[in-house]
C-alpha cells in the first residue's frame, strides 16, 4: 500500500515529492534511503497462506522475486506520482515499456494506429512481431487532428499510440483531440511520455497508458536500463499486471534502487537542463547555417502552440535542421568535430549528445520532409557557454566540409 507521501504527491511540488516519496520518513528510524532487497525465493509459513497470497492478483505481496519487493514498489510509487497515475509497473528497459502494454492490450485480428515519427524500435515491433501475431498497424501523420484520426479508426482499432513530441523530429501531437476520437471508437490511448516527463500530465489529457524510458531522466546517469508503464484505471492495471507477469517482465532491484536514487535529483536536473537547452537553442537559431531549430518551446517553432497549451515545461532534447546547401555528410563532420558532445543513443543523462537524424530514421506516411539535413542534440549538465563554444567550432567544420 502506498504511503501518505504518495497520496499527498499531487498536492505538493515535484521537488518535495521526489525528496520524500518511497520512503517511510519519520515512521521508520534508520538510513535515509530505503534498503535494497534482492531475492528470488520467498518463504511462506504455511500452505494456506501461500494459497491466500496467490489469490491476491495484482496486489503487492511477496510470493516470488519476479513479483517485486519494496525496492520495486518504492520506484513504482515515485513514477506514478510524477505521471499523475495510480499504478505503475516497472520493466527491464524502455523498449519493454513499449512492448509489454502492446502485448497486453492487443490480440490477433486487432488494428493499431501509430504515429509515423514513433521511436524506431517501437515501429519495428509493430511491423515485425505484432504483424506476425496478426495485429495490423497503420502509421499516421503525427500532426493529425481529431477528425483525421477518427477517419482512420476501424471497428477493430484497439490501440491508438502517441508520442509527443517525436524523439527525432519533434512534432507535437494534439493528444487531447486524438484521445477523444480514439475513445469514441472504443480504443485505448497509449503515449510514450519520455520527453514530457513531469511537463506533460498524460491522464489529464485522455491517455490510458503512459510509457516512460526511465533509463533517461529518472535514472539520469546513463548507467541503468529500465522502463515504466503507468495507468490510472484499475481494470487497465489488472490487464497490464497480468501480462507483465506472464511475459516475465522484471527489472533488477539494483537498477530500481539506482533509478530511485536518480529521481531524488530529477527535478533540479530537469530544470537546469531545460534552461541550458533553451539557451543553446536560441543561439543556434541565430546562426546562418541553421534553417530551423526543432524545439517546441521556442516561439514560432513547429508545434509551439500545442506545446504551450498542454505542457508546463520542456526537456533537453531537440533537433536542428541545417540549410539545404549542406549535405548529410557535412552534418556528420559537424557532429564528429564536437568535443563536449558524444555520439550516442539515448538522452536524459548528465552528458551532452549529438546524432544525425537524416538517413537514420524510417518514415512511410506523408509528411516528415525536411529541406535540409537534421541533427538531434541532447543538452547535459555542462556549462551552456562551453557547449555553445563547442557548437561554434562544429559549425566551422560544417562550413569547411568539401565532400
Amino acid at each position: 500500500m502506498a504511503d501518505d507521501v504518495t497520496h499527498n504527491a499531487r498536492k505538493r511540488g515535484l521537488r518535495t515529492t521526489l525528496s520524500h516519496i518511497g520512503r517511510a520518513t519519520k515512521r521508520e528510524h534508520g538510513f535515509v534511503n530505503p534498503p535494497l532487497l534482492r531475492g528470488s525465493t520467498v518463504l511462506i509459513p504455511t500452505v494456506a497462506e501461500r494459497k491466500a497470497l496467490a489469490a491476491k492478483r495484482g496486489e503487492r505481496v511477496l510470493t516470488y522475486g519476479t513479483g517485486g519487493s519494496s525496492t520495486h514498489w518504492a520506484l513504482e510509487d515515485a513514477i506514478a506520482a510524477v505521471e499523475g497515475g495510480t499504478r505503475c509497473y516497472i520493466v527491464s528497459t524502455g523498449l519493454a515499456a513499449v512492448t509489454t502494454p502492446l502485448l497486453a492490450f492487443l490480440k490477433a485480428g486487432d488494428h493499431m494506429l501509430m504515429p509515423d515519427h514513433v521511436y524506431g524500435p517501437a515501429r519495428s515491433f509493430a511491423s515485425g512481431i505484432l504483424k506476425n501475431f496478426g495485429v495490423e498497424t497503420t502509421f499516421y501523420v503525427p500532426e493529425i487532428d481529431g477528425a483525421g484520426l477518427a477517419a482512420l479508426m476501424r471497428p477493430n482499432t484497439k490501440v491508438v499510440y502517441t508520442e509527443s513530441p517525436g524523439s527525432h523530429t519533434f512534432e507535437v501531437q494534439d493528444v487531447p483531440a486524438i484521445a477523444r476520437a480514439a475513445h469514441a471508437g472504443g480504443a485505448k490511448v497509449f503515449m510514450d511520455n519520455t520527453w514530457g516527463i513531469h511537463h506533460f500530465q498524460p491522464f489529464k489529457h485522455g491517455v490510458d497508458v503512459s510509457i516512460q524510458a526511465a533509463t533517461k531522466y529518472p535514472a539520469g546517469h546513463s548507467d541503468v536500463l529500465i522502463g515504466a508503464i503507468t495507468v490510472n484505471d484499475e481494470a487497465d492495471w489488472q490487464v497490464l499486471h497480468a501480462a507483465g507477469r506472464e511475459l516475465g517482465q522484471y527489472a533488477s532491484p539494483d537498477d530500481c534502487w539506482l533509478t530511485l536514487r536518480g529521481m531524488r535529483t530529477m527535478a533540479v536536473r530537469l530544470q537546469a537542463q531545460m534552461e541550458s537547452a533553451l539557451l543553446v537553442a536560441h543561439w543556434l537559431r541565430q546562426q546562418p547555417e541553421v534553417a530551423r531549430v526543432l524545439h517546441p518551446a521556442l516561439p514560432g517553432a513547429p508545434g509551439h502552440a500545442l506545446w504551450r497549451r498542454d505542457f508546463t515545461g520542456a526537456c533537453s532534447l531537440f533537433g536542428v535542421e541545417f540549410q539545404p546547401q549542406f549535405s548529410p555528410e557535412a552534418t556528420h563532420r559537424f557532429v564528429e568535430a564536437l568535443d563536449l558532445f558524444g555520439i550516442g543513443a539515448s538522452w536524459g543523462g548528465f552528458e551532452s549528445l549529438a546524432v544525425p537524424t537524416t538517413g537514420f530514421i524510417t518514415r512511410t506516411a506523408e509528411g516528415g520532409k525536411f529541406a535540409g539535413p537534421v541533427v538531434r542534440l541532447h543538452i547535459g549538465l555542462e556549462d551552456p557557454d562551453d557547449l555553445i563554444d563547442d557548437l561554434g567550432q562544429g559549425l566551422a567544420a560544417l562550413r569547411d566540409f568539401r565532400g
